[in-house]
């Protein structure tokens, strides 16, 4: 299993699902950059940085909130590493874009050594075991030969495709009880067993927290990364995760980066 050693303070965040309808977000994701530029030792970003992303082409023509995305990527990357991870909708994520924006592409999953110890990190989909259903189309859109098919096709038809995907899937997760929709405890354990570490670090389920239990008769721990979603009038939210000698800590974007907060609050 790869293993990745970034400077401390290392910064986690996932889930920002950044994109044309959240404008509010972007703006905030924007803010946090230059914040982790300025605070952080380094930044990763392990899946679902994008609510879509259909090929390293969609940078050919960048809509406005996708040129300032990429741009703010580049100047903080100038400054400090940063790493995009593949999550369940932005896994087509390329070299390209690593290039454009000056970032390193994070391998999916990871060992990631940091001063407070290793982790296993991930996106965390692959974990959610009990959604059949996800876990074929995740087989399905992860085979080479389907990525190299669909990247073959026109860049509208394929940012079509994707629109109808999400809302296949949007319409899909009413219909789910919603337990099979996060992690499967046996499958987080025998990742565990398989990196050989005690703590695990994983985004996709929306719902952030720390988990303690036991392995094979010794503390374990898994920490869920929370979501994005500062265009939200009812709740707004959005956090990282911050990691230094101390250990590992939450923090929210309201009340850890009142600059990111404002900004949002300004373009909502």
């Amino acid at each position: 299993m790869p293993l990745i050693a970034p400077p401390g303070p290392v910064w986690l965040a996932s889930d920002l699902h950044l994109g044309e309808a959240a404008p509010a977000t972007v703006e905030a994701f924007l803010a946090f950059l230059e914040l982790a530029a300025a605070e952080a030792g380094s930044l990763l970003l392990p899946g679902d940085v994008f609510d879509a992303w259909v090929g390293d082409d969609e940078l050919d023509q960048p809509a406005p909130w996708l040129a300032a995305v990429a741009a703010g990527l580049k100047a903080a990357g100038a400054r400090l590493p940063i790493y995009l991870g593949p999550g369940n909708r932005d896994f087509l994520m390329g070299q390209r874009l690593a290039q454009a924006t000056g970032t390193r592409l994070l391998p999916d999953p990871a060992i990631l050594e940091t001063e407070a110890g290793r982790f296993l990190l991930c996106h965390g989909d692959a974990l959610c075991t009990d959604d059949a259903a996800y876990q074929q189309f995740r087989q399905m859109v992860r085979d080479p030969r389907w990525q190299a098919q669909f990247l073959s096709r026109p860049l509208a038809e394929r940012q079509a495709m994707a629109r109808e995907m999400r809302a296949r899937s949007t319409a899909e997760k009413s219909r789910k009880a919603s337990d099979i929709m996060d992690v499967n405890p046996q499958a987080v354990e025998d990742a565990l067993r398989a990196a050989g570490v005690a703590r695990l670090i994983h985004g996709h389920t929306h719902r952030p927290g720390r988990h303690a239990f036991l392995l094979d008769g010794r503390p374990a721990e898994r920490l869920v990364l929370p979501d994005w979603d500062l265009d939200d009038a009812s709740q707004p939210r959005g956090g990282w995760l911050a990691i230094d000698r101390d250990g590992a800590a939450f923090c929210d974007v309201a009340v850890d980066a009142p600059v990111a907060a404002g900004r949002a609050a300004a373009a909502g």
